[in-house]
């Protein structure tokens, strides 16, 4: 099979990933609660990209859904609503209205914003909250819940396996938000496949060495040790330090041009692998590439938000969660490398054709981010 025909191949799986990078799939319910009056309001914000996946909303199939289509159906969905979520306490179910309907922009897309107002027996002393948009068909779906109460404030994350929480409101958990966002943490590094790709092109020469102009299998497993090492350290340090200064807002970068500048990174890694021009200090090109990989981490940490009070909690979750899911994959990599270093389907598929492809799609990404492709 050829190095060309290998690519290819390689492309068709990673294709795949192509559409998920940076698209994961939120909604975003913001809650209010007057414990005494039992009151509780706010908004509930639904990608319209998911919607159309709940229902069928684009009357005329343009693929665009307009505001006309959405307040027709307007009816529909918010019986829809009231499926998939719904609110009580320790005295009994909450009755939901839905008294307004408009169109948002995130930075990722266009949103449904719901105006949100429940009635509950009070006091309401806890809130239950039991949300099921979407995860049947798309377990990446995450609820992202904000909820303030006049003495505390609350966060959480809820996926299929965590899809109803119950909420003290005498006191925020500090040790539940740190929960939540390190799993949140380790999830969207899982699902940022531009950054592992990224990341595993960087590693994909370490059980190798370049002498006289060609590759060689690495003799022993130290030096491989040392290589992997100064990849990830520089890689966590630098991503780390721009995560957390564009996470507390003291620098701001474009959306568009940092997802572009991560597929550039991806790019120039793969083709490195190729034709090497950087080859005993990898470690700088991870360091460098690294800092806009966190503006990249920060823009999803953005859409989930910090909740007031617990902001530092939640980005030392968030950005450990991050590094333990980074680690997960270098040691599942690194030794499956290691015995493989000698074999021709390392050497040449992997290191070539599997350069080649990761290449071509990052290729693909970067015409996308800079709008030169429909994405």
């Amino acid at each position: 099979m050829s190095g060309l025909t290998r690519a290819l191949g390689l492309l068709l799986l990673l294709h795949a990933m192509s559409a998920s990078a940076h698209r994961a799939s939120d909604a975003f319910l913001s809650l209010q609660v007057m414990p005494e009056a039992g009151q509780v309001q706010g908004q509930w914000e639904i990608a319209l990209r998911d919607l159309a996946t709940l229902m069928a909303l684009d009357s005329n199939a343009d693929r665009d859904l307009t505001w006309g289509e959405l307040r027709v159906a307007q009816p529909a969905l918010i019986q829809m609503l009231g499926r998939h979520l719904r609110l009580g306490t320790g005295h009994g179910a909450c009755a939901l209205q839905w008294p307004e309907l408009l169109i948002h922009d995130r930075s990722d897309g266009r949103y449904a914003w719901f105006a949100l107002q429940a009635k509950c027996p009070p006091p309401v002393e806890v809130l239950e909250i039991d949300y099921r948009l979407l995860f049947e068909l798309d377990p990446t779906h995450r609820g992202i819940v904000v909820l303030t109460a006049p003495q505390s404030v609350h966060s959480a994350v809820l996926g299929p396996d965590d899809a109803a929480r119950r909420f003290d409101l005498s006191g925020s958990s500090a040790g539940q938000t740190f929960a939540d966002y390190l799993v949140e943490g380790v999830w969207h590094i899982w699902i940022g496949y531009d950054h592992i790709l990224f990341l595993l092109a960087l590693l994909l020469p370490a059980v190798l060495s370049y002498r006289a102009g060609r590759w060689q299998a690495q003799a022993r497993l130290r030096p491989v040790l040392w290589e992997v090492a100064g990849v990830v350290t520089a890689f966590t340090l630098a991503h780390s330090v721009t995560l957390s200064l564009a996470a507390l807002g003291l620098i701001r970068l474009p959306g568009h041009l940092v997802e572009a500048a991560i597929a550039g990174s991806v790019l120039l890694a793969a083709l490195n692998n190729i034709r090497p021009l950087v080859v005993r200090a990898r470690w700088t090109v991870a360091l460098l590439f690294g800092l806009i990989h966190g503006f990249g981490f920060a823009s999803v940490l953005g859409e989930l938000g910090l909740p007031d009070g617990l902001r530092v909690v939640a980005l030392l979750a968030f950005n450990l969660g991050v590094e333990l899911g980074q680690l997960a994959i270098v040691l599942a990599a690194i030794p499956l490398a290691f015995a493989m270093r000698n074999t021709t389907f390392y050497r040449s598929g992997l290191r070539v054709a599997g350069s080649l492809a990761v290449a071509l799609l990052a290729a693909w990404w970067l015409l996308q981010r800079l709008g030169l492709v429909p994405d």
